[in-house]
């Protein structure tokens, strides 16, 4: 109880209410049951996997990603929930201020990263240079879910330096489960009801 109350907190979810209970499994969505029952039981967080959760605005991914990260805190792992500009944002100031090193360090040590909006603005060379970082802090032992509206297989164009692009790339897509929303806005069809 404590615990968990602890953890959501700390966790800073966007849609707190969002709990893989509630999953919309309408098959217009494209959503794959035995990979949503496989992510429930969180062995890709003890396996530091990273989970891809693509499609169009108003979809569900921030929703997804949400329940997906409640799920993990249930379980007793460690959330933050950060949407990518204001993420590297964050870590832009922390060069600035001194702190670079620390903030760096507290996100290393998350067990589950929630980078919301990914490659959602141009990136700048420092921004890559964090990201790749950032990542490399995390890869095989510390889970990371990204959700973006780009497809993956334009990321490497969005970051637009090859050798950066291999290096990020291989360090989140290597080992990770995609799931690509289809259909149209959620925010769209409540809107209409």
């Amino acid at each position: 109880g404590k615990r968990l109350a602890r953890l959501l907190k700390a966790a800073k979810l966007k849609v707190s209410s969002a709990c893989i209970e509630d999953i919309d499994w309408r098959s217009s969505r494209g959503l794959d049951r035995q990979l949503i029952a496989q992510l429930t039981s969180c062995d890709w967080l003890r396996h530091g996997h990273n989970v891809l959760i693509t499609g169009a605005t108003g979809v569900g991914k921030t929703w997804l990603a949400c329940a997906l990260g409640q799920q993990a805190a249930r379980s007793g792992f460690t959330v933050l929930y950060l949407r990518a500009p204001r993420m590297l944002e964050e870590l832009r100031v922390a060069h600035g201020d001194g702190s670079f090193t620390r903030r760096l360090a507290q996100l290393a040590r998350t067990d589950l990263l929630v980078i919301d909006d990914f490659a959602i603005a141009p990136i700048s060379a420092s921004e890559r240079n964090d990201l790749l970082e950032l990542l490399d802090d995390r890869v095989g032992s510390k889970a990371t879910l990204i959700t973006s509206q780009l497809p993956v297989n334009s990321w490497h164009e969005w970051l637009n330096d090859p050798t950066l692009a291999d290096a990020i790339l291989d360090r989140i897509v290597h080992s990770a489960h995609k799931i690509g929303l289809k259909g149209e806005s959620m925010r769209r069809k409540q809107a209409k009801a």
